[in-house]
């Protein structure tokens, strides 16, 4: 076992063991844990253990290179950390982007050059070891200063010694992370510790799944597809059948293939609905004109369920226990929002009947109310925009300063926060300068830097790069490509807000309801879905009113901006209003 130094890790200028900070790492058949006095090394399942102890003691704060790796190690086993200091998301948060390896986050958070980020051995011949290779064959950093770029393989951690190194080396990251976050804005240290907890409820929603009633599952799939499939030319048949109920209305183009938009074009110009494209929302307004629109688009609605939320998507994601479950992440390496696959984030709503509550328990279900614009009212500071807050419904006030119907008010905010600025909304706009002129000078100024290509922060710090235009991009679509990016920067800044008051918001209400039995198990944009005991059902829904009011005044400092969410006992998700 190594004693308490690590050669050659540069000094952040704070001792590697920060008061409440653990670092732990598990291999396959080795752990570790290091910092705030303790240090241990042995099997996985004695420092599980030990773990678990510290935890009911003192709750440190755990500190992990991603939690979908050594997290997940504690929470398959039953173990739920009350905090944590994820290095990956923290990394996120400073520099931006998606990319967050644990050698990127060290070499970032020890001031070396990313670019020369040393790649693995190849294992062939003339993978030849350089001096930078050298060293302790057992200390995770490299005589460099670099990380050990085999050090982040499982098959790496073979002895306590190389556990602990990585231990440490974690310690050492966030330690030199936290100083870096806190030059950066007075919230980024904050963004960080609510990002490593969403990582952290990422993976308990990935295991947990969310409940599901199978026998309405499958009785709303064979409704909207067609009864499961008996062989593979049974599903063909089926197939055919859906596309007949459309190409009837078309006598003469029963060839059509309904999955190639050209074809499906040439088929709407013989019944005189002449289109550019066949997106839903062109053909909608064509419904009268024609039975065949109708029929397409109820086809296409079935075709989705058919092929991606069918049979197979029930029988490979939906377990024994009636849970739906997939990935998740707690950023999606843009402005920060949380991402789920598997149909969790994306689930049809014709089947959103099927999401519900096991025997004896509730869903208790939130959604922020007009979350952007609130948002927009809190990072600009704008007093008289924040007055318009205290209202239930947030357009009327503006509409009444603006003059307008309320509406007209909705656009122009939404279209000030997208950077729609022609017809009607441009109009509006002008109006909002007047009435709001700080909300609309912090959108501005988040234009003007992404016109420019510059990074811009969220109000909690995290750092959003913009992109840089291609080099052969044609001189008459610089301004168009420009503009975009300018507009992105725009929207970042608010969704970007809004997604760090969320998860600030559901890092909390995790901790909030626990002792009541009740579990997060739906983070969809700016609604959350619990599964809840029914007898608690009354004190959740209240919790979840609670701390987004005391969320929402730790987050922006101060209880001026208003923030509202829609909340339901409800037996089924379907059950909660649109």
């Amino acid at each position: 076992m190594l004693d308490g130094r690590v050669s050659s890790v540069p000094t952040p200028g704070r001792p590697v063991d920060a008061p409440g900070h653990v670092a732990v790492v598990f291999g396959p058949d080795v752990a570790a844990l290091s910092g705030d006095g303790v240090e241990l090394c042995g099997s996985p399942g004695q420092v599980r253990d030990r773990v678990a102890g510290l935890e009911a003691e003192r709750h440190p704060r755990w500190t992990w290179w991603a939690a979908g790796g050594d997290g997940r190690a504690l929470v398959a086993h039953g173990i739920r950390p009350q905090r944590c200091w994820d290095v990956a998301e923290a990394h996120r948060v400073l520099a931006g982007g998606w990319a967050a390896g644990a050698d990127r986050a060290w070499a970032v958070a020890a001031g070396l050059d990313v670019e020369a980020l040393p790649r693995p051995a190849g294992g062939d011949l003339f993978d030849l070891v350089t001096a930078d290779d050298a060293g302790d064959p057992d200390s995770a950093v490299r005589p460099d200063g670099y990380l050990r770029p085999e050090a982040l393989e499982p098959g790496w951690l073979t002895c306590p010694e190389r556990a602990l190194s990585l231990a440490r080396a974690a310690l050492q990251t966030s330690s030199r992370q936290r100083e870096l976050l806190a030059q950066g804005g007075p919230r980024a240290v904050g963004s960080a510790t609510s990002e490593s907890a969403a990582a952290l409820l990422c993976v308990e929603l990935e295991l947990d799944g969310l409940p599901l009633d199978r026998a309405r599952a499958e009785e709303l799939i064979t409704a909207a597809a067609g009864e499961r499939p008996r062989s593979e030319e049974h599903a063909r048949q089926l197939r055919r059948e859906r596309d007949a109920a459309v190409l009837a209305h078309a006598p003469g183009r029963e060839s059509t293939d309904l999955r190639n938009p050209v074809q499906v074009r040439e088929l709407l110009a013989s019944v005189g609905v002449v289109v550019p494209d066949t997106r839903a929302w062109r053909l909608e307004p064509y419904r009268g004109v024609h039975p065949l629109v109708d029929a397409l688009l109820a086809w296409r609605k079935a075709e989705r369920i058919a092929t991606t939320y069918g049979w197979t998507w029930l029988d490979t994601h939906v377990g024994p226990d009636d849970r739906l479950r997939g990935g998740w992440t707690a950023c999606d390496g843009a402005a920060g929002r949380m991402t789920a696959q598997n149909g969790l984030h994306n689930l049809p709503t014709p089947l959103r009947p099927a999401v519900a509550a096991h025997p004896g328990h509730v869903l208790v279900r939130a959604d922020l109310g007009q979350i952007e614009p609130r948002v927009l009212a809190a990072v600009s500071g704008d007093r008289a925009f924040a007055e318009a807050t205290r209202a239930a419904d947030l357009y009327a006030p503006v509409a009444q300063a603006l003059g307008v119907e309320r509406a007209v008010a909705k656009v122009a905010v939404l279209a000030a926060m997208y950077g729609q600025t022609s017809g009607a909304a441009g109009e509006a706009l002008k109006d909002l300068q007047r009435a709001y002129p700080v909300a609309m000078a912090y959108l501005e100024r988040a234009y003007a830097e992404g016109l420019a290509g510059r990074a811009v922060r969220t109000f909690g710090g995290r750092r959003v790069p913009m992109w840089q235009l291609p080099p052969d991009l044609p001189a008459s679509a610089v301004g168009a490509a420009t503009a975009a990016r300018g507009r992105f920067a725009r929207n970042a800044v608010i969704q970007g807000a809004a997604a760090e008051l969320f998860k600030a918001w559901v890092a909390t209400l995790r901790l909030a309801v626990r002792d009541l039995g009740a579990e997060v198990v739906l983070c969809l944009h700016d609604e959350v879905l619990l599964h809840v005991p029914q007898e608690e059902a009354g004190q959740v829904a209240h919790l979840v009113d609670e701390v987004l009011t005391a969320s929402a005044r730790r987050w922006t400092g101060s209880s001026a901006v208003q923030f509202v969410a829609d909340t339901s006992v409800i037996a089924r998700w379907s059950d909660a209003k649109a």
